[in-house]
């Protein structure tokens, strides 16, 4: 009888604390490290411009439309007061494994190749991936440490910039100096993370 109290108890605590607001933190700093790694189009726009043959003005574009689409959140905010946080993370995660494969299927020639504005038009939507994984994170800490907000912001941003590094960190470590293979690593990284966290 000890034995299965025990058990009961055990299952009991293990289901406190994944359901409970502290491994939600834990959770929500790796989704914003994964995320992140969104902002690394420096490492890889050289191989955008070699391969598709794009000048530095369609690059610099290129860019603005990445850095329009990741910052506009409205779209993310209003999903997260309609549903549930776990469908703004997995449409964050869809939108994110999407961008790199096409960025990816695009340099390795694996897909006919996109004109200009359909790039810029598919790169600013798949770009908002970013602000699907922000506001899932940031929405529910807040709403998980009311009493803290202030603090609990400030630190999970901050793991937006550590991500850089630590993407760059695992880049050197795994793909060596294969740009191609980091645009995979990014993709594949971030959407792993936010369905493990669903």
């Amino acid at each position: 009888m000890a034995t299965v109290q025990g058990w009961t108890d055990m299952r009991s605590l293990s289901l406190q604390v994944i359901t409970g607001r502290w491994f939600l933190m834990f959770a929500s700093f790796l989704i914003m490290v994964a995320a992140g790694a969104t902002n690394m189009f420096g490492l890889y726009s050289s191989e955008i411009k070699s391969t598709i043959g794009y000048d530095q003005t369609t690059l610099n574009l290129l860019n603005f439309f990445k850095d329009f689409g990741s910052n506009v959140g409205i779209l993310s905010g209003l999903i997260n007061e309609l549903t549930s946080p776990w469908v703004v993370l997995a449409i964050g995660a869809i939108l994110n494994l999407f961008r790199y494969l096409m960025i990816w299927f695009s340099i390795t020639k694996r897909v006919v190749r996109l004109t200009v504005w359909q790039m810029y038009l598919y790169i600013c939507i798949s770009a908002n991936s970013q602000s699907f994984a922000n506001t899932d994170s940031l929405v529910t800490c807040v709403k998980n440490f009311s009493e803290s907000h202030d603090i609990v912001l400030g630190i999970l941003k901050s793991y937006v910039g550590l991500s850089r590094a630590i993407t760059t960190l695992l880049y050197s470590a795994i793909c060596y100096d294969d740009t191609k293979a980091l645009i995979l690593l990014i993709g594949w990284l971030s959407a792993t993370i936010s369905v493990v966290f669903l």
